[in-house]
């Protein structure tokens, strides 16, 4: 699965970073999201669709590829 950011949409409340901070960042200058990488599979996978639900701004989602 590939996880899709829309920085421009992200409002910066760094719940995806709680959720799983191995894969989500926060830009240090916006506060925006930053992924550490766009692919994603295995255990991580779990808590990234948390991190997607969760989202207050709904800027994350996952996509097949």
């Amino acid at each position: 699965m590939r996880i899709v950011a829309d920085t421009g949409r992200c409002v910066g409340a760094g719940q995806c970073v709680l959720t799983e901070p191995e894969i989500f960042d926060q830009d240090e200058d916006e506060g925006t999201v930053v992924l550490r990488t766009e692919q994603v599979s295995g255990d991580a996978l779990e808590h990234v669709r948390q991190a997607v639900h969760i989202c207050p701004s709904q800027a994350l989602s996952l996509s097949e590829d």
